[in-house]
């Protein structure tokens, strides 16, 4: 959304991490695309210290989420996130911490540099 761009050009962590929020619980409860080990990997994310917020990522109906959290607390929150998963599904779930990017764009053919 416009809103959320505008947040995360401000640095504005907190309001991006409540629109991220909303974002799950509508995709859970308005659209039903989410499912239980989603919402439970969601759920233990946004009780975790330092988190701003999670959410489903992808097309739903299961895969993965994607949580802004302080980068101190990262490495803290991946340990939490293996250890209670598995010990309420008795199942793994890789985590990965990842920094964002532009993604793609545009490129000039000519010098490379970005068209926006």
């Amino acid at each position: 959304t416009l809103r959320a761009k505008e947040a995360l050009e401000a640095g504005d962590w907190e309001l991006v991490g409540s629109l991220m929020n909303a974002s799950h619980a509508s995709m859970k409860e308005d659209y039903e695309v989410s499912c239980k080990e989603v919402d439970l990997l969601v759920d233990i994310a946004q009780k975790f210290p330092g988190v701003y917020g999670s959410r489903l990522t992808g097309g739903g109906f299961g895969g993965c989420t994607v949580t802004l959290v302080s980068s101190d607390q990262a490495s803290n929150l991946i340990s939490q996130l293996e250890q209670e998963y598995k010990a309420q599904t008795g199942k793994h779930c890789p985590c990965y911490e990842t920094k964002p990017t532009r993604g793609a764009h545009l490129l000039s053919i000519k010098n490379h540099k970005p068209f926006v």
